[in-house]
């Protein structure tokens, strides 16, 4: 670009936004800086899909929040490979015998997803602004670390805790602008068999760029006793906290579930 006004303005508009705006040209292409920028973006996608799940450091990390040391499970899926290919293996679980039963009120599952660097990076934080926002409210079963999980593995953990309400934290698919995005999906009177219409989700978790932990623990807690209110979640739980998350400069994305 040179004109220096219009480089300015595409400057200010590019500092508001992820997206790939007023990249500029050289000659019929892209300058080769945007190409790079491009292809370093794109691996780090790839990458944040195929890098496993550090299970031992995460369990640590966990257990740190005061719930319980937490078991960790998988899927049916027998490794990445299979998991992406399968997505049905991936609902499924290989073995819960490790899960204790429980009457809890809430269960959380944090699972790898289709990026488990999202995990690694916000899961124990957002766990720990959903229990400091749920202030002893509720009871919460300790939590459940799962590979090679797609979200409806968190049906079977929650019916082999016995809670009332799952929460599962897991990586959402990476995008060429944000590579460790984190998605909680709620399910109320969790069960194997639910669909995606039982559910309701709070996306796009990773401060600093997205939603902050505690305008998401804001809004899942705010679900959380509508649904008991209720008495089901899904399609026709709606999320009330919106001007409260404007007003803390994240807006939060709540839809319903679409990525079974």
């Amino acid at each position: 670009m040179d004109d220096p006004a219009l480089q300015s303005f595409w400057d200010d508009l590019r500092s508001t936004t992820q997206a790939r705006i007023g990249l500029g040209r050289s000659g019929d292409a892209l300058p080769t800086a945007r190409v790079l920028e491009f292809r370093a973006a794109h691996a780090a996608a790839r990458d944040a899909v195929h890098d496993p799940l550090d299970t031992g450091s995460l369990v640590d990390r966990v257990e740190s929040v005061g719930l319980g040391r937490p078991p960790v499970v998988t899927s049916r899926a027998a490794d990445r490979g299979e998991y992406l290919r399968r997505p049905d293996l991936g609902r499924e679980p290989a073995d819960l015998s490790a899960v204790p039963a429980t009457s809890a009120d809430i269960g959380v599952v944090l699972a790898d997803g289709l990026s488990p660097r999202a995990i690694t990076d916000h899961g124990v934080q957002l766990l720990t602004a959903l229990v400091a926002e749920f202030d002893g409210r509720y009871s919460i079963a300790p939590p459940v670390i799962a590979t090679q999980a797609r979200v409806a593995l968190g049906d079977h953990i929650a019916a082999a805790l016995g809670v009332r309400t799952v929460l599962v934290l897991i990586g959402e698919r990476p995008g060429l602008s944000v590579a460790d995005s984190v998605g909680v999906y709620l399910t109320h009177r969790p069960a194997p068999g639910r669909t995606d219409a039982d559910r309701n989700c709070v996306s796009n978790i990773h401060p600093p760029d997205g939603l902050a932990y505690t305008v998401a623990a804001r809004v899942v807690s705010g679900l959380v006793a509508g649904a008991r209110q209720l008495g089901r979640s899904g399609v026709d739980l709606k999320d009330t906290s919106r001007a409260d998350a404007v007003t803390d400069g994240r807006v939060a994305r709540v839809i319903d579930s679409t990525a079974g």
